[in-house]
């Protein structure tokens, strides 16, 4: 997630921009820039990388306005280059923006903007963002009409810092899902995506609320609604020291990470449903759509994945041939390239990486182009090397994660893969028409429900003050439950360091029963009701062997009464798409054992976030 600065006051903008801008560099980042109002001019400098570099960049020279907005990017569209970095400006240098979030309609915005002759600099779909702004100030004469003019014309999530050349004693802020801080000072005022800039000025914010607007002066903030109406709104006084500010309230990153899965999901998933006039989802779009004849002529999907993301293809699996009825192998990538493969050129093979520069999954797909197939990266990290070296690429957009232990990225990936298996359903004629219909609104629910699952978390919480001492703990599951036993039990080790383990729930009976004892504790996920008689013997199996028992279902029959010592209940949700929902307890599982056991689950011993080396 993109960091934003903005400051308006009578000291030197540049080195409190860059100073604020160096208490976000926690929430990543891959450039860095500032745009200062000077002397009847906008002075933009910016640069790939590291806010070092911008500081190198700037060192030798004398920037003496005071009033100016500042950037730190998470690239997502266009890669990581002085170009694509944030602020933008309009073709005459006259205004300059910054901006965090996603517009989802900027391909048909730059298309017309192109058509009337304005010129693109970047990749980025925030230049769209400013030329519009551009384009209505030259109507209207006026900044703060341009800008809510502007805010009904682009569709997504953004936050938004705006300067203008003729308007050199203000900044104009705005927000819509993506968040935005303003600090009150003494003859000085601020803007900042997140308190931990603010903190070394001042601790009075306004936090600016959904589709509101902010001008702010040196010694005044005006705030108004999109319909530019003015409001009134108390300030906030900011108590939290600098390491909570930076968790935003949280204890740690990995939870909030785990509250950020339904705007992660959310944003990953509004720019590749498409919708007829009624608004009613009908189909999934990927950039270019240049896989299609691929996709129809494959014979097979090859996944390979380490980890998390291998366990993301693993969901996957059940989702293509479910729902594309399409052949699929999931590999662990470093086992991939050393048993000589059997492979098509007609086969997709698809890489799944957070960081995008997993060095097993690197090797895997480098032998895959060497046989000739077609390569789709799904990763985090935009310019990463899959992302570079893949024929297409999918970007989760889930924000950069801190913690090592891996969960929004997590649930994109899957969502990602759901979004593949509807695409090549449609495109092979497997999925009619009326169930991708269902699929896709099914999905668009999902970020509610995962907040629905979120909200009761206390239940969760209390179990693992209970359970944290168990000796050993097997996750059983069948069919895509199966499949998020293997991410939960990982997810428990990582972090809490218990011993835990997976099994397909009908394999229990082939040798792991013979561990279950009264120190075990079974968490069993059953959110297939065809299957709930099954899963709720091998239920009655392990806790007849002393176990204690959790499930995790959707089930409202008490299909599982007398069978399990605690049930935690899902939103509905179609067995399809349910593993969405179903890994949400069991993240929150492993970070309170993780709490209770007195560990930190940000920053779990023996690993490492990105692992570069096999």
């Amino acid at each position: 997630m993109c960091g934003i600065v903005g400051y308006v006051g009578c000291k030197n903008a540049s080195q409190i921009l860059i100073n604020a801008l160096k208490k976000l560099e926690y929430r990543g980042y891959d450039s860095a820039g500032i745009a200062i109002i000077e002397d009847d001019d906008i002075i933009v400098r910016k640069c790939k990388g590291a806010l070092k570099y911008l500081e190198e960049k700037i060192a030798n020279e004398v920037i003496k306005g005071t009033v100016g907005i500042g950037h730190t990017r998470w690239a997502t569209h266009g890669e990581p280059s002085d170009t694509n970095s944030h602020p933008h400006a309009s073709m005459d240098g006259s205004i300059s923006i910054v901006h965090n979030g996603i517009i989802e309609n900027y391909a048909e915005l730059k298309a017309k903007l192109q058509a009337q002759g304005v010129v693109f600099k970047s990749q980025t779909d925030t230049e769209v963002v400013v030329h519009l702004i551009d384009k209505s100030y030259k109507q209207h004469k006026d900044i703060f009409k341009a800008v809510l003019e502007v805010l009904h014309v682009v569709e997504g999530s953004y936050a938004l810092g705006v300067v203008c050349k003729d308007y050199p004693d203000r900044v104009i802020c705005c927000r819509k899902e993506s968040p935005l801080v303003i600090g009150l000072g003494k003859n000085e005022n601020f803007i900042a995506s997140d308190v931990p800039a603010l903190l070394e000025h001042t601790r009075d914010v306004y936090y600016l609320g959904e589709k509101e607007l902010a001008v702010l002066y040196t010694d005044h903030v005006d705030l108004f609604n999109f319909e530019g109406e003015k409001i009134i709104k108390e300030p906030s006084h900011v108590e939290w020291d600098m390491d909570a500010a930076e968790k935003g309230g949280y204890e740690h990153f990995m939870i909030k990470e785990i509250h950020e899965q339904p705007k992660g999901l959310t944003d990953t998933m509004r720019p590749r449903i498409i919708k007829d006039g009624n608004g009613k989802p009908t189909d999934v779009y990927f950039e270019e759509n240049k896989m299609d004849v691929a996709w129809k002529k494959a014979h097979r999907v090859v996944i390979t994945a380490c980890g998390t993301a291998y366990h993301a293809g693993v969901v996957a699996k059940y989702a293509f041939e479910k729902i594309a009825r399409m052949k699929v192998d999931v590999d662990v990538a470093s086992e991939f390239r050393y048993r000589n493969p059997i492979l098509d050129k007609d086969d997709i093979f698809i890489v799944v990486s957070q960081s995008g520069e997993t060095a097993d999954t690197l090797s895997a797909l480098r032998l895959a182009k060497q046989n000739g197939l077609k390569v789709v990266a799904i990763t985090n990290c935009v310019g990463s090397t899959v992302s570079r070296e893949a024929d297409d690429v999918i970007y989760t957009l889930a924000g950069p994660e801190i913690a090592v232990a891996s969960t929004k990225a997590y649930t994109t990936q899957v969502l990602c893969m759901f979004l593949l298996a509807i695409k090549a359903g449609k495109l092979r004629g497997t999925l009619s028409e009326e169930d991708a219909v269902k699929l896709l609104t099914e999905l668009e629910s999902i970020p509610e429900k995962i907040q629905t699952i979120l909200d009761g978390k206390e239940t969760i919480q209390k179990f693992a003050s209970r359970q944290f001492n168990k000796d050993k703990i097997f996750y059983i599951g069948r069919q895509f439950d199966s499949a998020t036993s293997l991410e939960s039990a990982l997810k428990l080790k990582e972090v809490s360091y218990m011993h835990s383990e997976a099994f397909a729930a009908g394999e229990l009976k082939h040798g792991p029963i013979a561990l279950i004892d009264d120190k075990t504790l079974v968490v069993a996920i059953a959110s297939e009701p065809e299957l709930y008689d099954k899963i709720g013997s091998n239920m009655v199996e392990v806790k007849s062997r002393g176990a204690t028992v959790l499930v995790i279902t959707q089930d409202k029959t008490c299909a599982f009464d007398g069978k399990a010592d605690e049930i935690f209940q899902i939103p509905e949700c179609s067995s399809t798409l349910a593993s969405l929902l179903t890994v949400i307890p069991t993240q929150l599982f492993a970070y309170y054992c993780a709490i209770q056991r007195g560990y930190d689950p940000d920053k779990p011993r023996n690993l490492a976030k990105s692992v570069t080396v096999e």
